[in-house]
Protein backbone atom coordinates (compact mmCIF):
# COMPACT_ATOMS: atom_id res chain seq x y z
CA UNK A 1 0.00 0.00 0.00
CA UNK A 2 1.30 3.25 -1.18
CA UNK A 3 1.85 5.72 1.67
CA UNK A 4 -0.03 9.10 0.80
CA UNK A 5 1.81 12.25 1.62
CA UNK A 6 2.00 13.74 5.20
CA UNK A 7 0.56 16.64 4.83
CA UNK A 8 -2.51 16.61 2.37
CA UNK A 9 -4.36 19.77 0.70
CA UNK A 10 -6.90 21.08 2.61
CA UNK A 11 -10.77 20.81 1.89
CA UNK A 12 -9.86 18.80 -0.93
CA UNK A 13 -11.05 15.93 -2.54
CA UNK A 14 -8.26 13.69 -3.71
CA UNK A 15 -8.23 10.23 -4.95
CA UNK A 16 -7.58 7.63 -2.43
CA UNK A 17 -8.22 3.67 -1.54
CA UNK A 18 -10.20 2.94 1.91
CA UNK A 19 -6.59 2.02 3.53
CA UNK A 20 -5.55 5.12 2.45
CA UNK A 21 -8.13 6.98 4.11
CA UNK A 22 -7.88 4.87 7.31
CA UNK A 23 -4.04 5.46 7.41
CA UNK A 24 -4.82 9.52 6.75
CA UNK A 25 -7.16 9.83 9.86
CA UNK A 26 -5.17 8.00 12.26
CA UNK A 27 -2.31 10.34 11.64
CA UNK A 28 -1.73 12.23 14.74
CA UNK A 29 -1.46 15.70 12.91
CA UNK A 30 -5.05 15.43 11.33
CA UNK A 31 -6.03 14.46 15.15
CA UNK A 32 -8.14 17.56 14.98
CA UNK A 33 -9.22 17.42 11.25
CA UNK A 34 -12.70 16.51 9.98
CA UNK A 35 -12.33 13.99 7.39
CA UNK A 36 -14.51 12.01 4.59
CA UNK A 37 -14.68 9.41 1.73
CA UNK A 38 -16.64 8.88 -1.07
CA UNK A 39 -16.67 7.44 -4.37
CA UNK A 40 -12.98 6.87 -3.66
CA UNK A 41 -11.66 10.06 -2.95
CA UNK A 42 -11.12 11.78 0.97
CA UNK A 43 -11.38 15.13 2.21
CA UNK A 44 -9.97 16.92 5.05
CA UNK A 45 -10.98 19.80 6.84
CA UNK A 46 -8.95 21.95 8.87
CA UNK A 47 -9.77 25.43 8.68
CA UNK A 48 -10.23 26.90 11.81
CA UNK A 49 -14.00 27.23 12.60
CA UNK A 50 -14.19 30.28 14.19
CA UNK A 51 -16.97 32.38 16.07
CA UNK A 52 -19.28 32.54 13.68
CA UNK A 53 -19.97 29.05 12.67
CA UNK A 54 -19.54 27.94 16.63
CA UNK A 55 -22.93 30.38 17.28
CA UNK A 56 -24.86 29.36 14.48
CA UNK A 57 -24.29 25.61 15.56
CA UNK A 58 -25.15 25.99 18.82
CA UNK A 59 -28.27 28.34 17.83
CA UNK A 60 -29.53 25.69 15.31
CA UNK A 61 -29.19 22.73 17.93
CA UNK A 62 -30.79 24.79 20.60
CA UNK A 63 -33.37 25.40 18.43
CA UNK A 64 -34.33 21.99 16.91
CA UNK A 65 -33.73 20.33 21.02
CA UNK A 66 -36.42 23.26 22.52
CA UNK A 67 -38.88 22.52 19.41
CA UNK A 68 -38.53 18.58 20.09
CA UNK A 69 -39.25 18.87 23.70
CA UNK A 70 -42.35 21.09 23.34
CA UNK A 71 -44.07 18.71 20.28
CA UNK A 72 -42.57 15.79 22.75
CA UNK A 73 -40.65 14.24 19.75
CA UNK A 74 -37.97 12.19 20.71
CA UNK A 75 -34.70 12.68 19.55
CA UNK A 76 -30.90 11.74 20.33
CA UNK A 77 -28.34 15.01 18.95
CA UNK A 78 -24.71 14.01 18.32
CA UNK A 79 -22.52 16.70 17.40
CA UNK A 80 -18.67 15.73 15.49
CA UNK A 81 -19.50 12.21 15.24
CA UNK A 82 -17.82 9.87 12.36
CA UNK A 83 -20.12 8.03 10.58
CA UNK A 84 -18.48 4.82 8.45
CA UNK A 85 -19.56 2.60 6.18
CA UNK A 86 -16.44 0.02 5.91
CA UNK A 87 -15.02 0.59 1.92
CA UNK A 88 -17.39 2.88 1.03
CA UNK A 89 -17.56 6.00 2.83
CA UNK A 90 -17.41 8.18 5.64
CA UNK A 91 -18.39 11.23 7.32
CA UNK A 92 -17.90 13.92 10.10
CA UNK A 93 -20.87 15.75 9.85
CA UNK A 94 -21.07 18.98 12.20
CA UNK A 95 -24.41 17.54 13.69
CA UNK A 96 -26.40 14.64 13.28
CA UNK A 97 -29.61 13.59 14.40
CA UNK A 98 -31.68 10.31 15.53
CA UNK A 99 -35.48 11.03 15.48
CA UNK A 100 -38.39 9.16 16.77
CA UNK A 101 -38.84 5.19 16.22
CA UNK A 102 -34.71 5.15 15.76
CA UNK A 103 -34.04 8.16 19.07
CA UNK A 104 -32.33 5.46 21.32
CA UNK A 105 -31.09 3.12 18.12
CA UNK A 106 -26.90 4.10 18.69
CA UNK A 107 -25.77 2.76 22.44
CA UNK A 108 -24.64 5.10 24.71
CA UNK A 109 -20.75 3.30 24.56
CA UNK A 110 -20.89 3.95 21.25
CA UNK A 111 -17.67 6.02 19.18
CA UNK A 112 -17.53 5.58 15.51
CA UNK A 113 -20.90 4.61 14.44
CA UNK A 114 -20.56 1.41 11.92
CA UNK A 115 -23.32 1.81 8.99
CA UNK A 116 -22.98 -1.64 8.48
CA UNK A 117 -24.54 -2.84 11.58
CA UNK A 118 -26.40 1.11 12.86
CA UNK A 119 -28.48 3.11 10.92
CA UNK A 120 -28.01 6.51 9.43
CA UNK A 121 -29.52 9.14 11.31
CA UNK A 122 -32.51 10.98 10.12
CA UNK A 123 -30.74 14.36 9.94
CA UNK A 124 -27.49 15.66 9.04
CA UNK A 125 -26.70 19.22 9.29
CA UNK A 126 -23.84 21.10 8.02
CA UNK A 127 -22.84 24.67 9.17
CA UNK A 128 -21.40 25.93 6.28
CA UNK A 129 -19.07 29.07 6.34
CA UNK A 130 -16.20 28.45 3.76
CA UNK A 131 -17.46 25.07 2.70
CA UNK A 132 -20.50 26.16 1.43
CA UNK A 133 -19.67 24.89 -2.26
CA UNK A 134 -18.70 21.60 -1.14
CA UNK A 135 -21.34 20.98 1.45
CA UNK A 136 -24.07 21.39 -1.38
CA UNK A 137 -21.58 19.34 -3.86
CA UNK A 138 -19.99 16.36 -3.28
CA UNK A 139 -21.22 16.14 0.81
CA UNK A 140 -24.90 16.23 -0.71
CA UNK A 141 -23.98 12.76 -2.55
CA UNK A 142 -21.92 11.16 0.28
CA UNK A 143 -25.14 11.43 2.28
CA UNK A 144 -27.54 10.47 -0.29
CA UNK A 145 -25.49 7.72 -0.60
CA UNK A 146 -25.67 7.17 3.21
CA UNK A 147 -29.42 7.47 3.35
CA UNK A 148 -29.62 9.44 5.60
CA UNK A 149 -33.28 11.21 5.50
CA UNK A 150 -32.81 14.88 5.77
CA UNK A 151 -29.72 17.03 5.07
CA UNK A 152 -29.88 20.88 5.92
CA UNK A 153 -26.87 23.40 5.10
CA UNK A 154 -26.70 26.33 7.06
CA UNK A 155 -25.26 29.31 4.99
CA UNK A 156 -23.44 31.08 8.20
CA UNK A 157 -22.82 33.82 5.45
CA UNK A 158 -25.88 34.58 4.27
CA UNK A 159 -28.17 33.73 7.61
CA UNK A 160 -29.91 31.05 5.40
CA UNK A 161 -30.18 27.31 5.47
CA UNK A 162 -30.80 25.10 2.81
CA UNK A 163 -32.89 21.86 3.51
CA UNK A 164 -33.47 18.93 1.35
CA UNK A 165 -34.83 15.58 1.67
CA UNK A 166 -33.49 12.32 0.71
CA UNK A 167 -35.45 9.25 -0.74
CA UNK A 168 -34.13 6.57 -3.23
CA UNK A 169 -30.82 7.84 -3.67
CA UNK A 170 -31.46 11.71 -4.21
CA UNK A 171 -32.46 14.48 -3.13
CA UNK A 172 -35.13 17.50 -3.17
CA UNK A 173 -35.41 20.67 -1.62
CA UNK A 174 -38.02 21.29 0.85
CA UNK A 175 -39.50 24.21 3.21
CA UNK A 176 -40.84 22.03 5.90
CA UNK A 177 -38.74 19.64 7.87
CA UNK A 178 -40.46 16.21 7.31
CA UNK A 179 -38.25 14.28 10.35
CA UNK A 180 -39.65 17.37 12.81
CA UNK A 181 -43.18 18.05 11.53
CA UNK A 182 -44.26 21.48 11.68
CA UNK A 183 -40.50 23.22 11.34
CA UNK A 184 -40.29 25.73 9.01
CA UNK A 185 -37.05 25.88 7.39
CA UNK A 186 -38.03 29.91 7.07
CA UNK A 187 -38.54 30.16 10.78
CA UNK A 188 -35.18 28.40 11.51
CA UNK A 189 -33.52 31.08 8.79
CA UNK A 190 -35.67 34.02 11.09
CA UNK A 191 -33.61 32.14 14.26
CA UNK A 192 -30.67 32.73 12.72
CA UNK A 193 -31.20 36.26 11.76
CA UNK A 194 -32.18 37.17 15.30
CA UNK A 195 -28.83 36.13 16.45
CA UNK A 196 -27.30 38.99 14.01
CA UNK A 197 -29.25 41.63 16.41
CA UNK A 198 -29.18 40.25 19.89
CA UNK A 199 -27.86 37.87 22.23
CA UNK A 200 -28.47 33.74 22.78
CA UNK A 201 -30.48 34.12 25.76
CA UNK A 202 -32.82 36.78 23.85
CA UNK A 203 -32.98 34.71 21.37
CA UNK A 204 -34.28 31.36 23.08
CA UNK A 205 -36.70 33.70 25.07
CA UNK A 206 -38.18 35.06 21.97
CA UNK A 207 -38.19 31.40 20.41
CA UNK A 208 -40.41 29.94 23.85
CA UNK A 209 -42.72 33.04 22.91
CA UNK A 210 -43.06 31.71 19.06
CA UNK A 211 -43.56 27.96 20.63
CA UNK A 212 -46.59 29.12 23.21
Amino acid sequence: MKKIQTQLPADTWITATWQEYIQTIEDSCYEKAKSYYHNGKLRIEMSPLGSQHGRDHAVITTTINIFAAIKKINLTCINNCTYSKTGLRAAQPDISYYIGENADAIPWETSIINLDISPPPSLVIEVANASLADDKGEKRLLYEAMNVTEYWIVDVQNAEIIAFAIANGGSQKINESQVLPGLAISFLEEVLQQTRQINQAQVYTWLLSQFQ
